[in-house]
């Protein structure tokens, strides 16, 4: 769209809705405004402004404000430009393929729509709306309350119940804005009605323009945010905080996919600080994948003891065995192919995508969670996949492309340090506070919503140190179910006394020559408590006992080659046996 006979001006003041003051050619005109919106923030005075000459001689205002400069930015006010703009558009060949007939100006049930489209055999009601109102790129209609924009909405919604497709077209008039969000402040009706519009099947769709006092044409789209702007707003401080503040963590030193796919692994369920040793360790022992798929069992435990949650390495070995077959020893490079590896879901594989390749990929954990619950208000229950699955969702559509890992570690990080759990956040130091809504209202205390998990159940166990004056017996569980495929203490269930300790003794065909109550126990799994009473007990000879499971082994030989989970550990440290690395455990 062109506009003719373009002079500069300077803004002086607007007396009303429908003229303005400006200064152009040394003296000041009354120039008519082509816009009836409120456009405070742009028409202030001493702004460049640009004027086009009226094509009516008989008419009293000579010239209509068109465009004006805000900052650096051009922005085009002309209110009758974006129906042109958008039909002007359609008729190029953008949005659909067969365009068959565009009437501007149709009516349907109560209302006046913009244009009506026949494309692609189907019939389409389209309301255009036109986008001045900026602040710090983010753009927002209307700038003023629209009843009538209220009722557009839900007619459109009727409509496509009734077999018509329908859009509404913001046209941004104006160039490299972040994105688009309803005006909540203006018009939180307007909101409402647009979401519920869109929820009901309305197409939103935005674009900015490219804009010259001379001319104006869409160009791009633009992000729509019909809900948690702040989403939008927090990736440049976000990413500024954490490049400023992250911590010296070892798998950030060199990020490749298997380096932060083992750390993302440890991690889960695990504290930071813990899992430094570990990290080490097992690149130091598995530094690629093809040596992580060919380890034998025995060592891949004994490395993992300690971090508890076993499935997650025997995982890893199968994830990199199909590493070898399927990728050539090479881990994959897409977020779909990651995903198809055993045991990755789509943390991890977010995670990898975005630390080690920088694709834009959401890596949603508890403190993602945590931080987006509290930043959008939101009470929804952090426990349900569904408000992960939206979560990931509405992430997808904010994370910087140039910026993708430093935006989900930012995330990670700002909730391990800053927003925490379990006590006041530290809001102060928070690079989001002034968008965050559960600190505007008071409601960070109260957020995120998490349901209660389902009680544990209790088991009680009696766990049996059997001795001569070398060796220790330990056997193996079973290669399925809690702990599988680990090394333990033998133990029975129930608490038993210390005679059904020496009954138990010559049960399996040992002989008690002294038996000593050790301390209690408890160990707590993700879905079981171990309550444990242990005794000590020396007999005259090991082998001597008709047990078939049992091994007996020095106490160093144990500490070196047997993995034996943390759910024993009061009663490792009473058997003299050194472990390496200590840790917490679960399953």
């Amino acid at each position: 769209m062109k506009y003719e006979h373009i002079e500069p001006g300077i803004f002086h003041s607007r007396p009303n809705r429908f003229i303005a003051k400006v200064e152009t050619g040394g003296r000041e005109e009354t120039v008519h405004v082509k816009n009836t919106g409120r456009c405070r923030e742009l028409l202030v005075p001493g702004a460049k402004v640009y004027l086009e000459r009226s094509g009516n001689p008989d008419r009293k205002t000579k010239w209509d404000l068109i465009a004006v400069e805000k900052g650096e930015r051009m922005i085009n006010m002309d209110s009758q430009a974006p129906n042109v703009l958008v039909k002007e558009w359609l008729e190029a060949g953008n949005l659909f393929c067969d365009l068959t007939r565009i009437r501007p100006e149709y009516t349907y049930g109560n209302s006046r729509f913009d244009l009506y489209v026949e494309a692609d055999g189907q019939k389409i009601l389209m309301e255009v709306k036109g986008v001045t109102l900026e602040e710090d790129g983010r753009v927002r209609f209307p700038d003023a309350p629209s009843d009538r924009a209220v009722k557009h909405m839900e007619e459109l919604k009727e409509a496509v119940k009734n077999g018509y497709q329908a859009y509404v077209f913001f046209v941004i008039q104006m160039k490299g804005v972040r994105f688009f969000t309803p005006n909540t402040d203006t018009h939180p009706e307007f909101a409402r009605a647009l979401k519920e519009a869109a929820d009901g099947g309305v197409q939103v769709l935005a674009y900015d323009c490219l804009v010259s006092p001379e001319e104006v044409h869409i160009a791009d789209p633009v992000p729509v945010a019909l809900e948690n702007p702040a989403l939008y707003e927090m990736a440049d401080p976000l990413v500024g905080w954490y490049r400023e503040h992250k911590r010296d963590l070892p798998w950030r030193k060199d990020p490749d996919a298997y380096r932060v796919w083992v750390s993302e692994i440890m991690l889960q369920q695990t504290r930071v600080e813990a899992v430094k040793p570990y990290y080490e360790r097992f690149l130091k022992k598995l530094p690629t994948v093809r040596d992580l798929a060919d380890a034998e069992e025995d060592v891949l435990l004994k490395l993992w003891e300690g971090l508890g949650y076993y499935n997650r390495v025997r995982n890893m070995q199968k994830a990199a065995r199909q590493i070898v077959v399927d990728f050539g020893g090479k881990f994959p490079e897409t977020y779909e192919e990651i995903c198809s590896l055993k045991g990755i879901g789509s943390y991890t594989a977010g995670a990898i995508s975005a630390f080690a390749y920088g694709l834009p990929r959401p890596a949603v954990d508890g403190n993602v969670l945590r931080v987006v619950m509290r930043l959008t208000g939101s009470h929804a229950d952090i426990m349900k996949q569904s408000v992960k699955r939206r979560v990931e969702e509405a992430l997808q559509e904010v994370i910087p492309k140039d910026a993708a890992s430093d935006f989900d570690q930012g995330l990670i990080e700002l909730g391990a340090i800053v927003c925490v759990p379990n006590g006041s956040p530290r809001c102060e130091e928070c690079p989001l506070a002034s968008i965050c809504e559960a600190r505007k209202q008071g409601l960070t205390g109260e957020i995120p919503v998490k349901s209660k998990a389902k009680a544990r159940r209790i088991e009680n166990r009696t766990v049996l140190l059997f001795k001569d004056h070398k060796e220790l017996a330990v056997r193996k569980r079973p290669g399925r179910g809690l702990l599988a495929g680990l090394y333990e203490f033998p133990n029975v269930e129930g608490h038993l006394t210390m005679d059904e300790v020496t009954a138990y003794c010559k049960e399996i065909g040992l002989a008690p020559v002294r038996v000593r109550p050790l301390e209690k126990a408890k160990h707590i799994f993700s879905h079981i408590e171990w309550h444990m009473t242990g005794y000590e007990v020396l007999v005259d000879e090991l082998e001597k006992t008709n047990e078939k499971g049992f091994l007996f082994a020095l106490p160093e030989e144990i500490g070196k080659k047997y993995s034996i989970p943390s759910a024993f550990e009061v009663y490792v440290r009473h058997a003299g046996i050194e472990k390496g690395i200590g840790g917490q455990e679960n399953v």
